[in-house]
């Protein structure tokens, strides 16, 4: 079945002309060579689900006229990379991560705090904040006093992404109660309040965050470099090439002695292999200078 015929079954009405398959690869290319995003054939009807309503927003009468102005509109062009951005995340997700974290390079960063030194970690890839809040309830900990002098030290965590609708909902910092069910009890006592069925990020938590939108594979403008990096089930989106490109560029944005944490399905290899040991399940640490 062709991708008109398929149009044209599932949407009666639709004129073949609206959306085909140059369609289709022009906005597969747009979105591989802005942010990397790759969108196998298989994908072309989630693309137009997406996509639909930006088109008629715009005025455009196709997908053709619409691909026309993304490529010459760096705004509408941001949206539709936007749109097309799957967003799907969950608190304390691959928990493992934060165990380590919280047992094997926590408590180095407490002690370099509390002797004037500073912290810096990065959620690359954060999308709607659940990654960034899980990270810092898990460095303020369990233990309410402590926490709260962390967070009175030089702790902070850039956390980034490219669909600004995703950081939208990061900032407000409030999710369904039930969401943060995965979250040690200890932590979710400490560092959330709750109101009927919600649950907002304490402020003590929000005041250590920075939300910037960033394309990963764009200018990257931080100047320092970053104690952590979690970049978790992103890569699974791109291409093997693109893949190490970023990578690398993750490893020389560490500190040594850096960690570097990776989703699940992802796997360091290429040039950052030469500066990465793997210290455990999709993590890794710089090795030193």
């Amino acid at each position: 079945m062709s991708l008109h015929e398929t149009l044209d079954a599932s949407m009666p009405g639709v004129s073949p002309g609206i959306y085909d398959e140059a369609d289709f690869r022009a906005i597969s290319e747009i979105a591989h060579a802005d942010a990397g995003i790759v969108l196998p054939a298989g994908k072309a009807m989630l693309v137009y689900s997406r996509l639909a309503p930006l088109v008629r927003n715009s005025g455009c009468a196709t997908f053709g006229a619409y691909v026309m102005r993304i490529r010459e509109d760096a705004a509408e062009r941001q949206k539709a990379i936007c749109a097309l951005t799957t967003n799907h995340t969950f608190f304390y997700r691959e928990a493992h991560h934060f165990e380590h974290f919280a047992q094997d390079v926590r408590p180095g960063f407490v002690d370099r705090l509390r002797s004037g030194g500073k912290v810096r970690l990065w959620s690359a890839g954060s999308s709607s904040g659940e990654e960034t809040w899980s990270l810092l309830m898990t460095f303020l900990g369990a233990d309410k006093a402590e926490g709260n002098d962390i967070a009175r030290r030089d702790l902070r965590l850039l956390a980034s992404d490219i669909a600004t609708h995703a950081l939208a909902k990061a900032r407000a910092a409030t999710y369904r109660a039930e969401d943060l069910k995965p979250v040690p009890d200890a932590l979710r006592r400490n560092w959330t309040q709750l109101a009927g069925d919600e649950a907002t990020i304490a402020s003590e938590v929000q005041q250590l965050a920075r939300f910037r939108t960033l394309n990963l594979l764009g200018d990257w403008p931080m100047k320092g470099q970053f104690d952590v990096i979690f970049c978790r089930n992103v890569m699974i989106y791109f291409d093997n090439p693109t893949k190490e490109r970023l990578v690398a560029r993750f490893a020389e944005k560490l500190v040594p002695g850096g960690w570097l944490y990776i989703g699940h399905s992802e796997r360091v290899t290429g040039p950052a292999m030469e500066q990465l040991s793997t210290m455990g399940p999709t993590i890794y640490r710089k090795r030193p200078a």
